[in-house]
């Protein structure tokens, strides 16, 4: 679930500083007793409403590993996983999986048909 909006969580404090009950504004915003009263809490103590990053790790394969990849597609279209996963370790020195390549290529909107990759949306092959 993505973080609630730093300009909804100012709302939710005015409310509540408008003396409006914790139940109501948690009614009124369709959010949670707790968020309600942890967003006061913040404002009171003179934090910040802005919601912070997410936690893990961030990802290895960025836009220029898509874009290397999208190149590799045209370029070998018959390649396989494992071919690809080499032509990114050598290209841009990314150690990847064959998973993590797969994955790469459907978000890419391709997916595996017989011996070759396809557009999914394609017709025919």
């Amino acid at each position: 679930m993505n973080a609630y909006s730093e300009d909804l969580r100012k709302k939710i404090v005015e409310a509540k500083e408008r003396g409006m009950p914790t139940v109501e504004v948690a009614r009124t915003f369709g959010v949670g007793l707790s968020s309600v009263k942890r967003y006061a809490k913040t404002a009171r103590q003179g934090g910040s409403l802005r919601p912070k990053s997410s936690p893990g790790r961030r990802p290895k394969a960025d836009e220029s590993a898509r874009i290397l990849l999208e190149a590799d597609l045209k370029e070998r279209p018959a390649a396989t996983l494992t071919q690809r996963r080499e032509y990114l370790r050598s290209v841009a020195g990314l150690r990847v999986s064959e998973s993590t390549v797969s994955r790469l290529l459907r978000r890419l909107g391709w997916s595996r048909k017989k011996d070759r990759w396809v557009r999914a949306n394609a017709t025919g092959g």
